[in-house]
């Protein structure tokens, strides 16, 4: 693997994880998000690489361990975004947003000895990994994004381009108070503490 790109922005009230609110409030549903954020890097920084690639809408943070270049988002939607990510990539590389605190060192180790693409299903029917042997901006640009088609839409592009694709087990982003609640069930971390410590903090607090 050469380079793993990991997208998001700084999480800020008010501008990440909104439809966690209700039931939490932009500064806790900001607060998740740094926590999801950082479990995300960590288990980047643990995976083999040639270069660990943070794309930051907004400023780094304390959140950022050593080893990762920051370089900042392109404008346009959300496929211009990824395509301007790859954009910058030389050689195989896998990218990932902040939405997934669950994933591991495992689920990234991927290889492209027999394949062209890793697409990482998301259960919205999103995608939450992208991985490419080439990095072609095109690959992404015009895909309709945020849908419940993007996933489907985005492994045709890849297809339809003659690439052998490969899918990484399905996984469920981090969205509302229910998916924070499935995913936290199912790993540990900073973002299942997180969750807990809010949890805990809302049943002590008098209404």
């Amino acid at each position: 693997m050469t380079t793993l790109l990991v997208i998001a922005k700084e999480p800020r009230p008010g501008r990440v994880k909104t439809r966690l609110t209700p039931p939490f409030t932009p500064a806790e549903a900001a607060l998740l998000a740094e926590a999801a954020l950082a479990d995300t890097l960590e288990a980047v920084a643990a995976t083999p690489a040639e270069r660990r690639v943070l794309v930051l809408d907004g400023a780094p943070g304390p959140w950022l361990p050593p080893g990762f270049e920051v370089v900042p988002q392109r404008a346009g939607g959300l496929d211009e975004r990824l395509a301007g990510a790859f954009a910058a990539c030389e050689g195989p590389a896998l990218l990932v947003g902040m939405d997934t605190p669950q994933i591991t060192p495992e689920l990234l180790t991927v290889s492209f000895d027999h394949c062209d693409a890793w697409i990482g299903p998301a259960l919205d029917g999103g995608f939450w990994a992208l991985g490419l042997t080439r990095p072609d901006p095109e690959l992404l640009r015009g895909v309709p994004m945020s849908t419940p088609r993007t996933g489907a839409a985005q492994r045709a592009r890849l297809r339809d381009a003659g690439l052998r694709v490969r899918e990484l087990p399905a996984l469920r982003d981090v969205d509302t108070a229910d998916d924070a609640e499935e995913v936290a069930a199912a790993c540990a971390g900073r973002f299942a503490a997180e969750l807990d410590r809010l949890n805990r903090l809302k049943e002590t607090t008098p209404r």
